[in-house]
């Protein structure tokens, strides 16, 4: 059963007979016949009988059409709405992102290019979670366009660089180092560390930060959203190396400059590559283009 063998069965019923509806649907005659033939084959039953020089529907071919008719219909709705989305000014964007990129980054990116194309009708989709489980969703369709940390060995992708990310070493306010401004990291390695997870786009940036030193410190805790991390610092359960997040500001916690050793931690847009991304995707990723670049996160 094809769509073809559905919109000729519905213009034979309303038009009972076989050439009218075979010029309707600009086919040979002998094609619709065959057409509807194969049809009642597949459903094991006779749709039309024959009155005089016309066909009309058989009890069964009565009870088919208005499902017929209803799935007709609601394709139609279907690429409609496919075909408006695809216009330019109407559809859906699939975002996804780091865990510290949602306290304001990705928000503010959002709230202007709403505010720069007030007269599109987008809604977004958002997802938070860590650099590989966004890598994974990006290659399975999943999300139109991302913000995380570079991964090696991913050609598929693409990584678009945005911006730098500030990090910076957290400790409760009662610490010894809280009285310092800034610091070398050689001094941290004594005091137990709360870190970031393997999984995290993060975690292989403060791991090369303390190969340069080559020292490592004890990890008490590992965690992978930043706001947690920070609240667990607050209540001393270690110190942290983590981008400098508004949260940071609210909390009985202090935040050190690293002085040394010198790191770059860079934040990039992904899409697929040679991957048909809607018209309001792209209007999305252009903004993000424009709006970064060397930007601080």
């Amino acid at each position: 059963m094809n769509l073809n063998q559905l919109e000729y069965f519905v213009t034979l019923a309303k038009e009972e007979h076989y050439t009218r509806a075979a010029q309707m649907l600009s086919i040979t005659q002998p094609s619709l016949s065959h057409a509807i033939s194969l049809l009642e084959q597949e459903l094991g039953t006779r749709l039309f009988e024959k009155k005089g020089r016309n066909v009309v529907l058989t009890r069964y071919g009565k009870i088919f059409l208005p499902y017929v008719e209803e799935t007709l219909k609601t394709l139609d709705i279907g690429v409609k709405r496919i075909k408006t989305m695809n216009g330019s000014k109407e559809g859906e964007i699939r975002l996804a992102y780091i865990y510290t990129l949602g306290s304001s980054f990705a928000p503010r990116m959002v709230r202007g290019f709403l505010d720069a194309f007030s007269d599109y009708q987008i809604d977004f989709q958002f997802t938070v979670g860590s650099t590989s489980e966004i890598v994974e969703g990006i290659k399975e369709d999943r999300f139109d366009l991302a913000f995380a940390s570079f991964q090696d060995r991913e050609p598929d992708l693409s990584f678009e660089r945005i911006g730098n990310q500030k990090l910076v070493l957290v400790v409760p306010k009662n610490h010894p180092l809280a009285m310092r401004e800034s610091v070398d990291l050689r001094e941290t390695t004594p005091y137990p560390q709360i870190f970031f997870p393997k999984t995290s786009g993060l975690r292989p940036v403060v791991d090369q930060l303390f190969e340069k030193i080559s020292q490592f410190p004890q990890i008490a805790f590992e965690i992978e959203e930043d706001s947690s991390m920070a609240g667990l610092v607050a209540q001393d359960f270690g110190i942290a190396i983590m981008p400098q997040i508004p949260i940071l500001k609210t909390l009985p916690v202090k935040t050190l400059q690293i002085e040394h050793p010198a790191y770059e931690r860079s934040v990039y847009m992904v899409t697929k590559k040679d991957h048909y991304l809607p018209p309001v995707v792209k209007a999305f990723q252009s903004y993000v283009q424009s709006e970064t670049g060397n930007l601080e996160l």
